[in-house]
Parts: C-alpha cells; structure tokens; sequence
C-alpha cells in the first residue's frame, strides 16, 4: 500500500468506537501477549491524565475506514529506577504508544507510514525525542535504537525479557544529549 493511499489525521471523539475495535482485534490477531483489552485501558488512561496531547493521537484511514491507531503522550522520566515522579521537570519527550493497525491491513506498509508521519509532528510540536516499547525488529526499521544508547533506562514490562525493546528516536541530531532517566510508568498513578 502507498502512503499517497491513506489518510492519517488527529483523532476525534467520534472516532472512539472505531479505535476501540481496531485495538481490539489488531491485538488479538497480531500478538501473543494480549488481547486489546488492557491496550484500551492504557488509551483511555492516558486520555484522562495530563500527558495526553490531542493534537498527537492519530488515526490512519483508507477506503473511508479507520485501519490505525496511535498515540504519542507526553513522557517526564524518572530520576531513580524505583520511580517517583513528583517535581520531576520535562524533558521533551513523548512516548509512542499504543500503535494498532486493523488485522485486515497487516503487512502493507500502513503502521510505517504512520509512525514517519506521526514522528515528523512530534518533530514539528518541538519534542526531542520518542520512547517506545515493543518488536525492535520493526522499530529499528523506523530509526529507533535501544534507549540505553541515550542513557534512557527501561524498568519493567518487555525490556526485562529483553533490553532491546524498549528504544528512544531523537527528532534531530543530538536532541537528547544531556537527558538521562528511567521509564517508570507510575506517573500515570498521580496525573
């Protein structure tokens, strides 16, 4: 599929129901490890906190359906591996997360498309960098490198089975030299 064949735009509350079964079954069908349910927790986690950014949650549409999803959040990394994020500054980073495409659309080119895309307004918002979890396989593809290479640590979930998956993408050259933390997700608990 060309990229010239889909649309991606911001999300709209009217898009919600869409998102939903989207999510759903791009999970169901396309990994191993969940079944959309708490995918669609986390997105509606992160529309209620203070680190959502509307402007920065898309979704991608061909042939007048919505076949992706993603999202980028603000993301404050934590000074300490056991978290803590009170007082905590920005540090221009967002965090991509989650990423569906509709199980009838795997394999052609659309969550590619729309991650170049959706970096290139983070680009554009003035964020340094992006963190995301997940396949380094499909990620590096992209231009993403394991986060420890900026000095940005994982703490739990896939980077515990293995490192490679969490990773950090600098929007320009140099944009993250300085920055060093954790991922620690338990700011979601106090936004």
């Amino acid at each position: 599929m060309m990229m010239n064949e889909i649309t991606i735009r911001p999300e709209e509350h009217r898009d919600y129901k869409s998102i939903v079964s989207l999510i759903l079954r791009s999970f169901r069908e396309g990994t191993d490890y969940s079944d959309g349910t708490d995918i669609i927790a986390l997105v509606e986690e992160i529309r209620d906190s203070r680190y959502y950014i509307p402007e920065l949650s898309f979704v991608a549409e061909t042939d007048n359906r919505i076949v992706g999803h993603f999202m980028f959040s603000e993301f404050p990394l934590s000074p300490t591996r056991e978290g803590g994020h009170n007082g905590v500054t920005d540090s221009g980073i967002v965090m991509l997360a989650p990423v569906s495409v509709h199980a009838d659309y795997f394999r052609r080119g659309i969550g590619t498309a729309m991650l170049r895309l959706g970096i290139e307004k983070v680009r554009e918002s003035g964020y340094k960098g992006v963190t995301v979890e997940g396949n380094y396989r499909f990620y590096n593809r992209i231009g993403f490198r394991t986060s420890s290479e900026f000095n940005i640590y994982p703490t739990s979930g896939y980077p515990m089975k293995e490192p490679r998956c969490m990773m950090c993408q600098e929007t320009y050259e140099g944009a993250l030299e300085g920055i060093h933390g954790y991922i620690v997700y338990d700011m979601y608990c106090n936004a």
